[in-house]
């Protein structure tokens, strides 16, 4: 079985979060939304919100096609526990290849036999970030065609919550 994990801080998905994972699917039998957290990133969501929303999401695909865990650890050991070929990435612009080609770096000193699969960002998903997407909705903007609707909700508890 060929296993890729898909790492990020999901801040929240997007849409274009999950046109990545729907072409590595095509690519790989079963890839691991891997919620990655990073102790110097404030996030927005909460650990557990985010983990729902991607288990909402990986719902949809089945069981075993899309699997949701988490690790505090560096994503190069989670992916030799996992036993997998290769970590999933998209890339938007010029400072997100920079960004990667770092970590690829450092990945390759760890395990060199665990493949980065990059996937370029399609249009209209190239220029929106879950910053932005927070931003435009925090500034009432509908946001409804940049996200999954499993996550809506989630943003109008998070609404509720900067208003007191």
């Amino acid at each position: 079985m060929k296993i890729a994990i898909y790492p990020g801080s999901f801040d929240p998905i997007t849409n274009g979060h999950i046109d990545i994972l729907n072409r590595a699917l095509k690519i790989f039998d079963q890839v691991i939304l891997l919620l990655a957290v990073n102790p110097n990133k404030i996030s927005t969501f909460t650990l557990e919100d985010r983990k729902l929303m991607l288990k909402d999401i990986a719902k949809q695909y089945g069981s075993q096609k899309v699997i949701v865990d988490s690790t505090d650890g560096l994503t190069i050991r989670y992916a030799q526990s996992k036993a997998a070929i290769a970590l999933v990435r998209g890339l938007r612009t010029v400072p997100d290849f920079e960004y990667e080609h770092d970590i690829f770096s450092g990945n390759q000193l760890i395990d060199a036999n665990i493949e980065m699969v990059f996937f370029m960002a399609k249009q209209p998903h190239q220029i929106i970030s879950s910053s932005l997407i927070k931003q435009l909705y925090l500034n009432q903007v509908d946001i409804s065609t940049l996200v999954p609707h499993a996550v809506l909700p989630y943003f109008k508890k998070l609404k509720t919550n900067v208003k007191q």
